[in-house]
């Protein structure tokens, strides 16, 4: 078991907010402090590293992610820079010519094209060389597919185009069990959240994303040398044994809960977001419910009987009022203290006020947010605004929900915002709306102790850096660090280091850079010795 030093830096700690110094022995820290007894525990340490004014914290945990469509955008397969539908033809063309059957690609985005067309159906085939393909629009709620796809898929019923919705669905299904599951991708997406400082990722699974067999094949090859996954799986059951049988289908405590991306309805940029008004740019339309009050209920049911943890992905607000309307249904069989004992959680939960703020709170259920979805499209001029218009102000407001007491957990839902912790704290310190925005040190919570404690992990310490908690951790480059608040006033006092509250680097221009991550004292990556 080596012991290792690692001094002359800065450690973030709530433990021991002015530590330069931190000895890792095997997997567990066993001290923290400064540089006069640092040169004690150099005299027994097995290596010493000198940080160089480097910065240490806990790893990031990832909330919500998609490890195989992470692997595919960086294996090239990234559509997110068309800027037009001729953009986008090159990009498929691209993908074309390293394609064998089917030209598998996503990421475009056409809310902020300056002529929002999309190409038609045979200018992509001939992009594609004739090829099958399925291009997935940015929140992979709705795709570009050809009829060589539809025919080679066995959907010859469904129309070649934009789908969405259950046809939307349907292809995805039956891509799942047409493509083998391709591990590659997986790992390469895990090495990338190693490099980016995250040692713990949670996979978003359904049958509709992935399939099944990914999901199996992700959680049977358990590296020590890459990030630990966890994952929810979002399959709907009826009854308790059904949980039951299914929860134990898989490998014991890997899969955290049933749901996650078990869709109550879509996204707002496919305009399939389920609203209590209708779009603002579709007059009529209110988008698409995929489940109904009874069918949450019946699952809140099942799962809070056996103690498993249900989740749904909501983003608009009436998918939002049927879900509590659900929850309220579920409350009135098996009690209140019941559903609240299962820990249920909602992904991504965009549209909330304070009402149902409150309803939240009632039946402790967390939520996963994305902050940097607001850097993507909110603004006067974002997609926000013109699906919703005056209603887009008051979305994703994170202050809001820490004001109320809701529980809550921030992430990327990668690939649809790129892997960067320090880039959710900076989108999360400056929303649009400045009443929605928190405080570098909450979003930085909400990605290290407080993602564990919503996956019901009953280790105190997990996501902290205190004398026995588990060795795992990330360095950074850190050229300044101070405390910072929406409030200015309350940034420059508590930067004074009288305040006694541990810094993390300012991230208004520059991100910090990871030189190593470390997984329960294993080094998972490494540029530090670089440094040394």
């Amino acid at each position: 078991m080596a012991k290792t030093l690692y001094r002359n830096g800065a450690v973030y700690s709530a433990a021991d907010p002015f530590a330069t110094a931190m000895v890792v022995d095997g997997d567990t820290i066993s001290w923290l402090g400064g540089e006069d007894a640092a040169d004690r525990h150099a005299e027994t340490a097995d290596q010493v590293i000198d940080l160089r004014g480097g910065l240490v914290t806990p790893a990031f945990v990832e909330s919500h992610t998609h490890l195989a469509a992470l692997g595919r955008n960086l294996a090239g397969g990234d559509l997110s820079k068309a800027t037009s539908a001729s953009s986008l033809l090159s990009l498929v063309a691209a993908q074309g010519q390293k394609s064998s059957k089917v030209v598998l690609a996503q990421g475009w985005d056409n809310s902020n094209w300056e002529q929002a067309e999309l190409p038609a159906e045979h200018d992509l085939t001939s992009a594609a060389d004739g090829r099958a393909y399925y291009l997935s629009r940015r929140d992979v709620h709705s795709a570009l597919v050809n009829q060589e796809l539809l025919d080679f898929l066995g959907l010859g019923d469904l129309k070649p185009g934009l789908v969405s919705g259950s046809d939307h669905d349907d292809v995805r299904v039956a891509l799942a069990k047409a493509q083998k599951a391709d591990h590659d991708f997986q790992r390469l997406a895990l090495e990338h959240y190693a490099s980016r400082g995250f040692a713990t990722v949670v996979e978003m699974a359904a049958p509709q994303l992935e399939g099944r067999a990914a999901l199996d094949q992700l959680l049977a090859d358990d590296q020590p040398k890459l990030p630990k996954v966890y994952a929810y799986w979002g399959e709907l059951v009826n009854d308790a044994e059904a949980a039951d049988e299914l929860f134990a289908s898989f490998p014991a405590g890997r899969i955290l809960g049933l749901g996650g991306d078990l869709k109550v309805d879509g996204s707002l940029g496919s305009h399939t977001a389920y609203l209590r008004e209708e779009y603002s740019d579709r007059p009529g339309e209110r988008g698409t419910l995929y489940l109904g009050r009874e069918e949450i209920a019946a699952h809140l049911v099942a799962c809070s009987s056996r103690g498993i943890q249900a989740s749904f992905h909501v983003i608009g607000d009436g998918a939002l009022d049927v879900v509590l309307d659900g929850f309220d249904l579920a409350a009135e069989q098996i009690g209140v203290s019941k559903v609240q004992m299962g820990r249920h959680r909602l992904e991504h939960v965009e549209m909330v006020d304070e009402a149902t703020r409150s309803r939240l709170l009632q039946y402790a259920v967390t939520v996963s947010m994305q902050p940097v979805f607001d850097k993507a499209w909110g603004g006067s001029n974002g997609m926000y605004a013109q699906r919703l218009g005056d209603r887009a102000q008051g979305m994703n407001n994170l202050s809001a929900m820490l004001s109320a007491g809701v529980p809550m957990v921030l992430g990327s839902d990668a690939p649809v915002t790129e892997v960067d912790g320090w880039e959710v704290v900076r989108a999360a310190m400056n929303m649009s709306n400045p009443q929605a925005r928190i405080s570098a040190r909450a979003a930085f919570l909400a990605q290290t102790r407080s993602t564990y404690r919503a996956m019901g992990e009953m280790n105190p310490l997990a996501g902290q850096l205190a004398i026995g908690a588990q060795a795992t951790f990330a360095v950074w480059t850190a050229s300044e660090l101070a405390v910072q608040t929406p409030d200015v006033r309350i940034s420059s006092w508590s930067t004074d280091a009288r305040a006694g509250t541990p810094m993390l680097p300012v991230v208004d221009e520059e991100i910090p850079q990871c030189l190593r991550t470390v997984r329960a004292g294993i080094t998972i990556f490494d540029e530090l010795e670089q440094v040394n």
